[in-house]
């Protein structure tokens, strides 16, 4: 019998990671587009549609929209194999859990489970698609773990059955500690009108937690009852590039303290303007900064970076109505973001031995 030919190669680092997945592909040219696909999605290309990357890369059109819509292979296989992947970076290390509640607009109602909606990035009722998603985040580094689509009650498809935001993220909660993953700390963004429900929901997981909620977040007090704040603390916000800013954080005190802490995070304690001004709510027994470091960074992450880096990569870009497609879209996606984090992951690892190695020589 024939040997079925190797598949071309494309980028170093590309193939390298794409070799992990090759198994699941029973056809040489499916694995090929899948490669293709992760060097289109990581290229210079203003909108990453599929006939945008077909034209950069000079592949045939039809051909990748065949692989992601119909090419016989399966999003659970490829989400699994990816999990695993981040289970091996991990190594067993707890993380931080971040949910991250975004949408993105999109014209008509032809594309399923688009209505109009609270889109959390946006923070206004738009007309779009929204996604419940997990990320891990663990020394500097965000991992896409996986995600869940919102199902609007009136655009509900047969068999489909309604489930809240809140039981949407209980359920990615759930899923993920049965696969193995293990988190100390889960940061979320309120749920439009439904917060009481999710601080119940992750009260029930037994899981300490950080929430970032509007500053109109109403607290009802007696009215013996006032509202106190401990003096500013100072902290250091840390950016990407390792630079830092001055911050400060301090706590509201509805009445007295209780088990859930209020607390506001500025980097201009004078003017406290809304744009440079966070709240979070957190179960913590503790001061916020004494649990993470970097806080401010953190939540920035949550309201803006992971969205921003999906949007890089092409998370909206797709051009497609029925949503097992869109789906298959998403978990390519996923697998891109999960690469660059996996190179970033590599190039810190290359950083921490030739460190470790200089002070080795020093001792010498």
């Amino acid at each position: 019998m024939a040997q079925s030919r190797e598949a071309t190669t494309t980028r170093t680092f590309v193939d390298n990671y794409c070799a992990n997945y090759k198994h699941l592909f029973p056809e040489v040219r499916s694995f090929e587009f899948f490669k293709w696909l992760h060097v289109g999605l990581v290229s210079d290309i203003d909108r990453k549609s599929l006939p945008a990357i077909a034209k950069y890369l000079g592949l045939n059109n039809q051909a990748l929209l065949h692989f992601v819509t119909e090419s016989p292979w399966q999003v659970n296989e490829l989400r699994n194999q990816r999990l695993s992947i981040i289970r091996q970076v991990l190594q067993g290390r707890s993380f931080t859990l971040i949910i991250d509640d975004t949408g993105d607009k999109k014209k008509g109602k032809t594309t399923d489970y688009v209505d109009k909606q609270y889109i959390g990035n946006l923070g206004t009722f738009e007309n779009g698609i929204v996604s419940v998603n997990a990320y891990a985040f663990l020394d500097g580094l965000i991992f896409p773990l996986t995600f869940k689509v919102f199902r609007p009650l009136k655009r509900l498809k047969p068999g489909d059955t309604f489930k809240t935001k809140p039981q949407l993220i209980a359920e990615i909660i759930e899923e993920l500690q049965a696969g193995g993953f293990k988190f100390d700390l889960v940061l979320a963004d309120t749920v439009y009108g439904e917060c009481d429900t999710l601080i119940n929901i992750l009260n029930q997981s037994q899981l300490n937690f950080i929430v970032a909620i509007r500053s109109n977040f109403g607290f009802w007090l007696a009215p013996s009852q006032k509202i106190r704040y401990t003096s500013w603390k100072k902290f250091h916000r840390i950016f990407s590039n390792g630079k830092t800013e001055q911050s400060y954080i301090r706590e509201i005190i509805f009445g007295s303290r209780r088990e859930l802490r209020y607390w506001q995070i500025t980097n201009n304690r004078e003017k406290s303007a809304e744009n440079f001004t966070i709240f979070l709510m957190s179960n913590l027994s503790k001061s916020i900064t004494s649990v993470v470091d970097n806080p401010y960074g953190l939540i920035t992450w949550l309201e803006y970076g992971c969205k921003h880096s999906k949007n890089y990569i092409g998370w909206s870009d797709f051009r497609i109505t029925n949503y097992e497609q869109i789906e298959r879209w998403w978990e390519i996606v996923s697998s891109v973001y999960c690469m660059l984090s996996m190179q970033f992951h590599i190039f810190q690892q290359k950083s921490n031995q030739a460190i470790h190695n200089q002070n080795t020589e020093l001792i010498a």
